[in-house]
């Protein structure tokens, strides 16, 4: 029997690539800076696609933390790399609710509502996260078929204060006692960092059910659902994967 073709997510967080691993999906969870190389590495025979997966700044002032968007493109620059037609409409039947528009990638947290609004106004696009355009380069660069879908976590107008540039450790679990130091720091931030708290909350709980909606192969048409049901029964559980590691791949 051949072997499965499988879907690699991309995430950054450690609690994303938790959710987002199943049923004929792989995980590569990363900073990133080092996303590239990782993924580039983790491009096997038998790999039918790469997405983007998790959470995202909301630029497009209309919407709210929890709400889904689903990729027509992503923009790095002057580079606009479209995702793949047939997988885009399947993640918006599963995700009815989803807003299909542009996401750009930055290699930088884009913080303050000034920075969210130049940027929607320049771009017209809804959303911003720090995967999207490393991955869909990778995938261009491979041809492999390429989606995005990511739950907003602070609306355009919410601050992001300077704990959450501290938040993570590499493997992509919270740094708590760097975040504490540097709320002792600056504590005027505590408000607006409870306020991200919330929308985290928020966001996770929405990413679950998206998830669950998603179902085998995060809604790909290129994965077979059966054979990923039995290849997948004998591995190892999420946390097993995520252990000591920025990559985590089977």
């Amino acid at each position: 029997m051949p072997r499965q073709r499988n879907i690699i997510a991309v995430t950054c967080l450690a609690r994303e690539a938790f959710i987002a691993r199943g049923n004929g999906v792989s995980v590569v969870c990363s900073q990133s800076s080092g996303l590239g190389a990782v993924l580039s590495a983790a491009i096997a025979p038998g790999v039918s696609g790469i997405i983007s997966f998790g959470i995202a700044g909301g630029l497009d002032p209309d919407l709210v933390a929890g709400d889904w968007v689903v990729a027509s493109a992503v923009r790095n620059g002057d580079r606009v790399i479209a995702t793949d037609f047939r997988w885009t409409q399947e993640l918006l039947k599963r995700l009815p609710n989803a807003v299909v528009a542009d996401i750009i990638g930055s290699d930088v947290m884009v913080l303050n509502p000034s920075e969210k609004s130049h940027l929607y106004k320049k771009t017209g696009a809804a959303a911003a996260d720090m995967e999207s355009h490393v991955a869909a380069e990778i995938a261009a660069t491979h041809s492999i078929p390429f989606a995005s879908c990511r739950v907003i976590i602070d609306a355009a107008h919410r601050t992001l204060p300077p704990a959450t540039g501290l938040a993570l450790r590499s493997n992509g679990t919270v740094d708590v006692p760097a975040v504490m130091r540097s709320i002792l720091q600056v504590p005027g931030q505590l408000p607006d960092l409870m306020l991200t708290a919330f929308d985290a909350c928020v966001a996770e709980r929405a990413l679950r059910k998206g998830r669950a909606r998603l179902g085998h192969g995060l809604g790909s048409p290129y994965v077979n659902e059966g054979m990923a049901e039995r290849e997948f029964a004998g591995q190892p559980d999420a946390a097993g994967l995520l252990t000591n590691s920025a990559v985590s791949v089977r």
